[in-house]
């Protein structure tokens, strides 16, 4: 695992986020996590992400790679040394890269499945989707852009969800034998989001019936990252426990 930090740059980040009924949020949690909570729903989502430059801090620029991936992810906290920490928790990483799917686990924090990305990105909108090889997991996402953030029922204004994901900047991934949450942080001086509107989005994680009854997860918000410079750092795993069933697939 990495003990030093990775330099890179968010070229692009499209969060695209759904309200959860917190009791079946818990049930895809391992312990000592749970859902963190906001009005009173858990927050869930899909990340996709477009990272260019990733290279140790101390290699030149152009030696960093790029490459499309995606995480699904829970919004979770826990009881920690000094009280109450949050993050995100992710039960499954997909990338087009290759090395990044070796790495996964083994240089750095989290294991990555292979998928193939299909993006298109225009002035009104922006569309990624991606097929994962094992055929698990499918997402298409199209989001445009927006002034303001609107219509979502977890967060009143774009400044109220900006500040909900900075501070969820761990993210905390089961291992490869399920004992231990790797976690990575994300860290920059240049957090900026901006609203994005769903024009369409479909997610076979999120309408799986057998793991969201219907109704539980609902669709809410989207928001748009780009040019962000930001380094990436391995923390201490921590121990879980089997409460949960975890996983996408």
């Amino acid at each position: 695992m990495i003990r030093s930090r990775l330099s890179s740059v968010i070229e692009r980040r499209l969060l695209v986020n759904y309200r959860v009924d917190p009791h079946v949020a818990a049930t895809l949690l391992p312990a000592p996590l749970r859902p963190q909570l906001v009005r009173g729903q858990a927050v869930a989502g899909i990340c996709l992400l477009r990272i260019g430059g990733v290279r140790p801090v101390w290699a030149p620029a152009a030696t960093g790679l790029t490459s499309e991936n995606a995480a699904h992810r829970i919004a979770v906290e826990w009881d920690g040394p000094d009280g109450v920490e949050q993050g995100v928790y992710i039960p499954r990483r997909d990338t087009a890269s290759r090395l990044n799917a070796f790495a996964g686990g083994r240089i750095y924090p989290g294991e990555h499945g292979r998928a193939d990305f299909t993006v298109r990105e225009d002035p009104d909108a922006v569309r990624v989707a991606f097929a994962a090889r094992d055929g698990e997991v499918e997402v298409d996402a199209t989001v445009e852009p927006a002034e303001d953030l609107r219509g979502s029922g977890l967060f009143a204004d774009l400044a109220e969800a900006s500040e909900f994901f900075l501070r969820g900047s761990r993210g905390l991934s089961p291992n490869a034998d399920g004992t231990h949450l790797d976690v990575l942080e994300l860290s920059t001086d240049a957090w900026k989001v901006t609203a994005g509107r769903p024009r369409h989005v479909r997610s076979s994680f999120f309408e799986d019936l057998d793991r969201f009854p219907p109704g539980s997860a609902v669709l809410d918000s989207a928001l748009v990252m780009r040019g962000v410079a930001a380094d990436w750092s391995r923390r201490e795993s921590f121990r879980v426990g089997c409460r949960g069933r975890g996983g996408v697939a």
